[in-house]
């Protein structure tokens, strides 16, 4: 964490936002995983206001180098105090709507965490939690997902008409390759084709 000389007036402001500011509502529905959860506008709506109350602000900045979003968040005090953190995270799909989809829920988790408000992430733990199947201890469910694998996960997908970088970071993989196998049958059972509804997901987060 990088910080000014002296953050005595930060903490005692937002010691006193904290107390009163609350968690963030799962008011947003994921159209994918029929999923509630607290996005952005939520989470802005939620800190912004007890924030300006108590002296605080908040700036974030984005930028992306290498294949690596990274999202740097400032929490300022009328003071001129401040205190600053980057989270980061790496993505496949490098066009502008992986790049936003990872800008969007960095910004949402920083911003949260700076706050220190709670959000029960429904929408990741759909997707990767409830329908995993249990590690067996045969060496062949300990190998990461194989090629063929890999390609009926990505046709599902593209079936569902689910963004591949928003996939991986709901799953909290870096890669399709780093998928265990362990967690193919579940993921595929998840993304089993069902009633269209003509939603499609451009932004998981």
């Amino acid at each position: 964490m990088n910080k000014s000389e002296s953050i005595a007036a930060l903490a005692k402001a937002l010691a006193k936002a904290q107390g009163e500011v609350e968690n963030a509502s799962k008011a947003s529905v994921n159209p994918h995983f029929k999923s509630k959860y607290a996005d952005l506008a939520e989470i802005l709506n939620t800190v912004r206001p007890v924030f300006s109350a108590n002296g605080l602000s908040f700036i974030q900045m984005p930028s992306f180098d290498g294949g690596v979003v990274m999202v740097e968040t400032v929490m300022a005090h009328e003071s001129g105090e401040w205190i600053s953190e980057t989270a980061s995270s790496p993505i496949t799909k490098q066009d502008a709507q992986g790049v936003g989809s990872a800008i969007t829920y960095l910004r949402r988790y920083s911003l949260a965490a700076f706050a220190g408000i709670a959000q029960e992430d429904d929408d990741a733990n759909a997707s990767i939690g409830a329908k995993q199947p249990k590690q067996i201890s045969d060496p062949v469910y300990t190998k990461d997902a194989s090629f063929t694998e890999i390609a009926a996960i990505k046709q599902a997908l593209l079936m569902r008409g689910i963004d591949e970088n928003a996939a991986l970071i709901k799953w909290n993989v870096q890669s399709f390759e780093a998928i265990p196998q362990s967690w193919v049958v579940g993921i595929l059972h998840d993304l089993k084709p069902k009633q269209k509804t003509g939603a499609v997901i451009n932004e998981a987060v």
